[in-house]
């Protein structure tokens, strides 16, 4: 794919392009770890509503390429993000997708204020796990107090630069 063929751009959550990304990794998640066995669908109507939150949607040859979210966690005055539900299409796998996702998305964090991010990601996706290291994110033991997590879960942090 070419590289300038990938257009980013913020969608709500609840429109059909970041509604068919949230659900094929749903569908990805049940495969992978079993129906059932992803716990809650942790993500809210409104969780990446602006100003704060924001989900931003790939698309090649205007077809859906990929998203990713950012939201806030636990008190939004304190500036902490979490990165939610990166996903590539698989055919667009290892072509830079999900690099210019995380790029675009942590710009869009700066811009919003936010002074750190966290993500997570699970133990049979190996693949995000090597991203994450890539990019810089720093793996953690845990979240901030009171921010949701899965028990299986590798947890990476980020402190943004201002």
């Amino acid at each position: 794919m070419p590289d300038g063929d990938l257009v980013i751009s913020p969608e709500a959550f609840d429109s059909p392009g970041v509604q068919s990304i949230v659900l094929a990794a749903l569908d990805e998640f049940d495969h992978l770890y079993g129906a059932g066995n992803r716990g809650a669908h942790d993500l809210g109507a409104h969780d990446f509503d602006p100003p704060r939150g924001v989900y931003l949607v790939a698309r090649a040859s205007d077809h859906l390429a990929g998203g990713v979210g950012i939201r806030p966690i636990v008190d939004p005055e304190l500036h902490v993000g979490e990165v939610k539900r990166l996903w590539v299409r698989p055919d667009l796998r290892r072509s830079g997708v999900a690099r210019r996702l995380m790029e675009a998305a942590l710009a869009e964090a700066v811009t919003r204020g936010y002074l750190e991010l966290y993500l997570e990601t699970g133990p049979r996706q190996p693949a995000a796990r090597q991203l994450y290291e890539h990019l810089g994110w720093e793996r953690v033991d845990a979240f901030p107090e009171g921010a949701h997590v899965h028990d299986t879960g590798f947890r990476f942090h980020l402190a943004l630069a201002r």
